[in-house]
């Protein structure tokens, strides 16, 4: 019988291709959790069959491999959104989108490889498998600092919406993918007793007492007295900017901003980059605004994304302003989205054509100074969010605790098929890690009303004109996860890999 030094090589690269592929396709698997789909129970299956898959007794470097392929599925599929922008004048970038999406899901498995690479290196035996779920999150969670950070399709997001997302404000996402991940290795975990009948039925416990719990979490102080109205003027990226619709789409919101309702709007909000001028070059539009907002009252007020010019600066911002077109205060965005909103390192150095799909004629924005609290009278105070500052859940715990949360944002970058319903699951888990209500108006959709435990109290769906209106939820005491962060979780997932590492030295003496 041939030997594997004997095989011709074209054998040996049809195996490595089927290895790649396999793997790979667990990845793909893996990522069905993710929105719009959330089909965790196939992300769950798909993670035990991996845990099931890695040989026990390979080199750290096989075992990185091999977690880079399947994180490459992964990413791939779950972040494949990523090529929608280089599609808004696809004759100029259309060409770099399969480039962006591969190095970005190749980038992103990185993290994988690298947890892969610890595990094997610290653990022998099956205490590799527990070292590597720790090692995952842990990684997931570095994910999330790293070059500015991308903490975006972790595993945990895959439970976003079930009762389990309850478990969010003690732990934060990373308790979510420890979960999913202790649930996909303890049947794996039991073969080597003898008993996997008995670590799948461990799981099943464990998933069902969190569950549990989470659907008992129900209770909600009553909403304000207040309404908020939501307008979605539902602008396609690629037509926004064109002369002969920049006024068509500025004239929707104010119609829809007028409208009357029963009771009246005590605050009106526009998306991100909402205006087509300047602040400092309103010219009438500020006017035309503020009566907008009268129409429902003198003390309406009117929050709205808008891009200004400052010491030769330009922000990407958030304004508030009242009903004698008086601007009462200015929140700018300060976690810019790498080759979105700025080039790092180049950017000065580049023509104005090539300072970001966001920001082009622009030369690209400048950050503002940090986080800051909106006073919005009877209103209370809103910590803003501009864009996918959402996704960071540092930038939420604040020196003082908000009111509640505003989102504004422009996801008609995304495209229609995932990349908003993804934007949205997290800004859902960052009112459950807070226990604050969020607001979130989208230009595209899926502009929401969430309540402080993540659940969608209204919505307006992508792709639909209109505005939503709806009481201001109230929030709940802060959280664990509000007051502590991820240093909780990062204890435990150390404590873990240590233990799994401890472990693994006793099996090798």
């Amino acid at each position: 019988m041939p030997t594997e030094l004997s095989r011709p090589k074209s054998g040996l690269w049809r195996d490595r291709l089927r290895l790649a592929g396999g793997y790979g396709a667990l990845g793909v698997l893996a990522a069905a959790g993710q929105a719009p789909l959330g089909w965790w129970p196939l992300s769950l299956v798909a993670l035990a069959a991996l845990f099931r898959a890695l040989p026990l007794a390979a080199a750290p470097r096989a075992w990185g491999g091999r977690l880079w392929l399947a994180g490459t599925g992964y990413f791939g599929a779950a972040l494949f959104w990523i090529v929608e922008p280089f599609f808004i004048a696809p004759e100029i970038h259309g060409w770099m989108a399969p480039f962006a999406l591969i190095f970005m899901a190749g980038g992103m498995a990185l993290f994988w490889a690298g947890a892969g690479w610890m595990a094997a290196r610290a653990a022998a035996g099956r205490a590799r498998l527990i070292a590597l779920a720790a090692a995952l999150v842990l990684l997931e969670l570095l994910r999330g600092l790293v070059l500015t950070g991308f903490p975006w399709a972790m595993l945990g997001h895959g439970l976003i919406g079930t009762p389990l997302m309850q478990l969010a404000a003690l732990t934060g996402a990373g308790g979510l993918s420890l979960i999913l991940l202790l649930a996909a290795l303890l049947p794996q975990l039991a073969i080597g007793l003898g008993k996997r009948a008995a670590g799948a039925l461990a799981a099943v416990a464990l998933g069902s007492a969190l569950w549990l719990w989470g659907a008992t979490r129900t209770e909600l102080p009553p909403d304000r007295d207040q309404v908020v109205r939501l307008v979605q003027p539902n602008a396609p990226q690629d037509e926004k900017w064109r002369e002969d619709n920049i006024y068509r789409f500025f004239t929707r919101l104010l119609d829809l901003s007028a409208e009357p309702a029963s009771p009246a709007p005590d605050l009106i909000l526009w998306p991100e980059t909402a205006v087509p001028f300047l602040l400092e070059h309103a010219g009438d539009g500020l006017w035309m605004m503020a009566d907008a907002a009268a129409a429902h009252g003198p003390d309406t007020l009117l929050g709205f994304g808008v891009q200004r010019l400052e010491g030769g600066r330009y922000f990407n911002s958030l304004a508030l302003m009242d009903t004698e077109a008086e601007v009462l205060d200015i929140y700018d965005k300060h976690h810019l989205v790498p080759f979105g909103e700025y080039v790092p390192l180049i950017g000065p150095l580049l023509p104005p054509g090539y300072a970001g799909f966001a920001a082009q004629q622009l030369r690209g924005y400048s950050p503002g100074p940090g986080p800051v609290l909106l006073d919005l009278g009877p209103l209370g105070r809103a910590l803003p969010l501009i864009c996918y500052e959402a996704i960071f859940p540092r930038h939420l715990r604040s020196a003082a605790r908000p009111d509640w949360i505003v989102q504004i944002t422009n996801d008609a970058w995304f495209g229609e098929l995932t990349g908003p319903y993804q934007h949205l699951a997290q800004a859902r888990l960052r009112a459950v890690e807070q226990g604050l209500p969020l607001l979130r108006v989208a230009n595209t959709g899926v502009s929401a009303v969430i309540d402080a435990r993540g659940d969608l109290v209204a919505t307006r769906d992508l792709g639909v004109t209109g505005h939503l209106d709806a009481p201001l939820p109230s929030a709940l005491p802060p959280t664990l996860y509000a007051r502590f962060g991820d240093w909780p979780m990062i204890a435990l997932l150390l404590a873990l890999f240590g233990g799994a590492a401890l472990a693994g030295r006793v099996r090798r003496a």
